[in-house]
């Protein structure tokens, strides 16, 4: 348990302005160790990778006991702070997402990904709910006193195209970013955010950390530190690029080639 306070504290301080947390998504054990190995500062998984390396579709389609067991065994594994990608707690109701996070946090978390995109219906939970189930995540840290980094999803630039995206939905963004802020989040994630003017102003605007999704369409890395973004994620695509890597070398081997 000390290991893991001082891992939650560092994880904290790892999120800053202008000087982002670069986070290679990993999907288990191996994938943890290899970032690790080169020099990752904290490792994070990804719901999407994490259940496709399982046979499973995204939208908490993996077992629960699942995500406990792997997450168990990338802890068991690596020495750094881990944050999970727990998509909307795995429960409908606070009190099964607070107990639910107690359960992350004894498998070895220090952070946790939960997004305001219904699971099993179109569209965003209401503000007011969002900020409930935010509040149950941050009681289960409290009842453990590992100060969990709560990181907030909100999936409201992934409802339109990135063409699409202007200043009311910037609005909409810092407007659940503040409220979930209150409810006890560390940080807001946006994902599916490309435009640099909407990232400048959110990230000067936003009473938190802001992370921000790499994708082919978004600014490089040392751009969106200049913008002043705190954390960027790969989300799917390392394990896409490994993937499609080891389907280039079958085809090859199966050719008679040298790989």
């Amino acid at each position: 348990m000390e290991n893991q306070l001082e891992h939650a504290r560092k994880f904290h301080e790892l999120h800053r302005s202008g000087s982002p947390l670069v986070l290679v998504n990993a999907w288990d054990a191996g994938s943890a160790q290899i970032i690790q190995d080169a020099g990752g500062q904290a490792i994070a998984t990804g719901s999407w990778s994490v259940a496709a390396a399982h046979g499973y579709e995204d939208g908490e389609k993996l077992p629960f006991d699942l995500v406990l067991s792997n997450l168990q065994r990338i802890s068991n594994s690596v020495n750094l702070p881990i944050t999970i990608d727990i998509e909307g707690g795995y429960g409908p109701s606070p009190e099964i997402i607070k107990n639910n996070v107690l359960k992350i946090i004894e498998c070895g978390a220090v952070g946790v990904n939960l997004e305001d995109q219904k699971i099993h219906e179109p569209g965003l939970y209401a503000i007011d709910e969002q900020a409930l189930r935010i509040r149950a995540v941050r009681e289960a840290a409290e009842h453990t006193s590992i100060p969990l980094f709560i990181n907030a999803r909100t999936d409201i630039f992934l409802e339109s195209a990135a063409h699409d995206h202007e200043e009311a939905h910037l609005e909409a963004a810092l407007h659940r970013a503040d409220a979930y802020a209150k409810a006890g989040a560390h940080g807001i994630f946006v994902p599916g955010l490309c435009n640099e003017k909407l990232i400048e102003k959110l990230c000067q605007k936003a009473s938190i950390p802001v992370n921000v999704m790499i994708s082919p369409d978004s600014p490089s890395i040392q751009k969106l530190a200049s913008l002043g973004v705190a954390r960027i994620s790969y989300g799917p695509h390392p394990y896409l690029i490994l993937m499609d890597a080891l389907k280039q070398a079958t085809v090859r081997a199966l050719a008679l080639q040298e790989l």
